[in-house]
């Protein structure tokens, strides 16, 4: 019931430390060992934030999640990406995650706005 489903969603706020580790766990299971491919990106980057969502929702608080995921080729010229929210820093949350390995750059932005009813 939702009763039983809000006792399980006590806990106010959102713990980026948490989400971090489950991210950079599926980013290490997609990307780990593989060398940047441009025809891979789709499924590697679909796989992330398919994986990453999955993970999130099971830690069962009342939460909505936007994942999202940008794999870029290693070159000179960086990349560098923002973003800006406007809602409740007491509730609400937002994570980044940041991965490497010598032929691409990975990150992914987490936004966990909290399901108030």
């Amino acid at each position: 019931t939702m009763e039983d489903y809000h006792r399980h969603c006590d806990e106010v706020g959102f713990n980026a430390d948490e989400a971090h580790n489950i991210v950079k766990e599926c980013i290490d299971g997609v990307l780990g060992g593989e060398d940047y491919n441009q025809n891979n990106i789709n499924q590697w980057t679909a796989s992330i934030v398919e994986q990453s969502l999955t993970h999130l929702v099971k830690l069962g608080k009342a939460y909505k999640y936007i994942v999202t995921c940008a794999v870029v080729q290693r070159s000179a010229y960086g990349f560098h990406t923002a973003s800006s929210c406007f809602w409740d820093t007491t509730s609400d949350g937002t994570c980044t995650i940041r991965w490497e390995n010598r032929t691409m750059n990975c990150i992914v932005n987490v936004f966990a706005i909290a399901i108030v009813l």
